[in-house]
């Protein structure tokens, strides 16, 4: 588990994540990015789930992202069959390792500068059944998961505002597991037309 927060406007897009990361059959503790970047692109890749089908996401896309005729616009539309297709797969892989369901799991946001739309986009994808395509859900001012400890809180692009968003679902989500499923320390990251930039600070469960 972790968290995952998304504000959007026009010409900005800020995805706040947390850096907690545990290896699913040892239990071993590390720090994991979950925001990943196509920087040519001006593009944001970020995660809550699972890393290892996160990365196989980002090594393809960032390979399609070589091609001369490559769009976000086509890869925002294409990316939801291209995890359908890997999830049979990984899926096996998760069952043949004894790992529980609760690992078969996924949560994507892909954003950045449209050239065709003249704005900052943003899409989310959701995959957690075989059975049932991936989820696509363009996002249009904000994204929070967990949702529930960020009902009552304004949205903002303030520093502060952003690290707090960070800490809150995140000791939401240890105290409701009973153990530390999610902290480490919270990261921002934010691109515009013209400039991308990056903040980390920690330990965003305290």
């Amino acid at each position: 588990m972790s968290i995952l927060n998304v504000l959007l406007s026009a010409d900005q897009l800020v995805v706040t994540v947390d850096t907690w990361a545990e290896d699913a059959l040892s239990g071993q503790a590390s720090a994991g990015a979950k925001v990943l970047l196509i920087p040519q692109h001006q593009i944001l890749f970020a995660t809550r789930g699972s890393a290892q089908f996160f990365l196989r996401i980002y090594q393809l896309s960032l390979e399609a992202s070589f091609r001369a005729d490559f769009t976000l616009e086509q890869l925002t539309a294409e990316l939801g069959r291209v995890i359908d297709q890997l999830w049979p797969n990984y899926a096996k892989a998760l069952a043949e390792a004894g790992l529980p369901a609760e690992y078969c799991t996924t949560e994507l946001v892909l954003g950045g500068w449209s050239p065709k739309n003249g704005r900052m986009t943003a899409t989310a994808y959701a995959k957690h059944d075989a059975t049932v395509p991936a989820v696509v859900q363009p996002i249009t001012g904000q994204l929070s998961s967990p949702g529930e400890p960020l009902q009552d809180w304004p949205p903002s692009m303030a520093t502060p505002a952003l690290f707090e968003s960070g800490r809150r679902p995140a000791q939401w989500l240890n105290e409701r597991s009973g153990r530390k499923v999610a902290g480490g320390g919270c990261c921002w990251d934010s691109c515009s037309k013209a400039k991308r930039w990056s903040k980390t600070w920690a330990p965003s469960e305290q």
